[in-house]
């Protein structure tokens, strides 16, 4: 099984928790947009946010974006 990591591992991730990206920004205090920005690599990731966004998910953020 092949390994997933980074952008593709969060939209997963989102998509396994049934979550929307509005329901995602939400949680993370981003407008929609943003939010969908970040996740489809139009918008840089900041650490901050890195940290975040794997709270949600309860990982730490190495597990999300990197190998």
């Amino acid at each position: 099984m092949k390994k997933v990591y980074g952008y593709e591992k969060l939209k997963k991730l989102r998509e396994e928790k049934n979550l929307s990206y509005a329901q995602m920004a939400k949680k993370l205090n981003l407008s929609t947009s943003y939010y969908w920005q970040v996740e489809n690599k139009q918008k840089n990731l900041y650490y901050e946010l890195a940290i975040k966004i794997a709270n949600c998910f309860n990982l730490r953020p190495d597990d999300i974006f990197y190998e």
